[in-house]
């Protein structure tokens, strides 16, 4: 069997920068298990997959460990292979998913335009240990549906943090996110995800669905510039649309070719 498989730089529009993530198209559903293993062997943050439906496509995405529930920047990358490799020609790509439903992704003037569930954290005491684990002292501390979102006064204290990894791996979430009010955006973050297979995220668009309403509540703004300061950085546009987050970048292939298994 051979299976597409496309490699592409997401929320960026230049090679080696951004987030990389692994796009394959499938004819069908490939045991679980199969996918897992192509995710693992791709050794990428995120490996999306996807089959044609009636009212657009399906979508999973699958990190080198276990299947997660929204991806971001995956979903930007399939929608780019779909609008720049596999002549899509509708305005707008629907893909439907398990836990996230419906995501749409259009073309924009900044990039391609993604349609996600907004995520509002709200203030918690932090889990024992985790300002220690990051490295720092105090800081303000939310929680989302999968993860913590600490909030640092300056963006030097964010480029700062050097997190115990073996450590942060027992904090229950999806991965913790560190955000700071940004010298050149309207904020910053990173994010570390240990307990998915991933120390440090170049660029997740997933967190800024819970970034983008702190932020805005914050910031008294609907519309905002975001900036994930990973070694590889990336940029989001931000606009918040009643429930929704529309995240909006730009997206590179770096590679085509195919698997065979």
């Amino acid at each position: 069997m051979t299976i597409p498989i496309y490699q592409v730089d997401a929320f960026t529009d230049e090679l080696f920068k951004g987030n990389p993530a692994a796009v394959c198209p499938l004819e069908k559903w490939l045991p679980d298990d199969t996918l897992q293993r192509i995710a693992a062997e791709n050794n990428l943050s995120e490996t999306a997959f996807f089959i044609k439906n009636d009212s657009g496509f399906e979508l999973r995405w699958f990190t080198p460990t276990v299947e997660v529930a929204l991806c971001g920047h995956a979903t930007l990358a399939s929608a780019h292979v779909l609008f720049e490799h596999l002549e899509y020609t509708e305005p707008i790509i629907h893909f439907q998913t398990t836990e996230s439903g419906m995501l749409q992704v259009s073309k924009s003037e900044n990039g391609l335009c993604m349609d996600f569930p907004m995520d509002n954290p709200a203030q918690v005491i932090p889990p024992s240990r985790l300002f220690q684990v990051l490295g720092i002292d105090e800081a303000a501390c939310y929680k989302g549906k999968t993860d913590y979102l600490v909030v640092l006064q300056d963006q030097l204290s964010l480029d700062r943090i050097k997190p115990d990894f073996k450590a942060l791996v027992k904090i229950e979430a999806r991965g913790v996110i560190v955000t700071a009010p940004g010298l050149n955006h309207d904020f910053v973050s990173r994010f570390f995800c240990p307990q998915v297979g991933i120390d440090e995220d170049p660029v997740t668009g997933s967190a800024h669905t819970t970034l983008a309403p702190y932020w805005s509540k914050m910031l008294n703004k609907s519309n905002l510039i975001a900036q994930q300061r990973s070694k590889r950085t990336g940029e989001l546009i931000c606009k918040l649309n009643n429930d929704r987050v529309l995240l909006t970048g730009k997206a590179a292939t770096y590679l085509s070719g195919q698997i065979n298994i």
